[in-house]
């Protein structure tokens, strides 16, 4: 047996834009984090900034996998299409500042190397982030109706 089930036009927006507001929030927290520990912190505790700015990256890094793959299988072909360019974007991002961050942060060292790949991350995913926010708001979205086998 099969049930209609209604999917609105602002659930399909929404889920569009998850994942890139997520990204941005994260990215916004954990620069604002790196900038006060470093406002905070002395010379005796010179890694506060490094402990400050670093969870809400790696936590976002473990839960997105989950909100991207949720997404991923959403019956409305642009919702999953604004998810899948969120999700190259971020982690591609990502996986490049794993290989060449260090050599960065290790050019300059200390404070100024960790903002330098903090800034870089930022730079690239938040602006595109931004704009697809902005196209997804834009965009015509339809209500839906699909069905769904129900078990009893």
């Amino acid at each position: 047996m099969k049930a209609k089930r209604l999917i609105t036009a602002s659930s399909s927006r929404f889920a569009a834009q998850l994942f890139n507001i997520i990204t941005v929030a994260v990215l916004m927290i954990s620069l604002t984090a790196l900038l006060l520990g470093k406002l905070l912190a002395s010379h005796k505790i010179g890694f506060l900034p490094f402990v400050l700015s670093l969870p809400p990256i790696m936590i976002w890094l473990g839960a997105s996998i989950f909100v991207y793959a949720s997404i991923a299988h959403h019956p409305n072909p642009r919702t999953v299409h604004y998810n899948k360019w969120a999700g190259y974007r971020y982690y591609g991002v990502m996986g490049s500042l794993v290989v060449f961050g260090q050599p960065i942060y290790g050019l300059l060292g200390g404070w100024i190397g960790l903002m330098l790949v903090l800034g870089l991350a930022v730079t690239i995913i938040v602006p595109w982030a931004l704009f697809d926010i902005y196209r997804a708001a834009r965009e015509p979205w339809a209500d839906m109706t699909i069905e769904v086998a129900i078990y009893e």
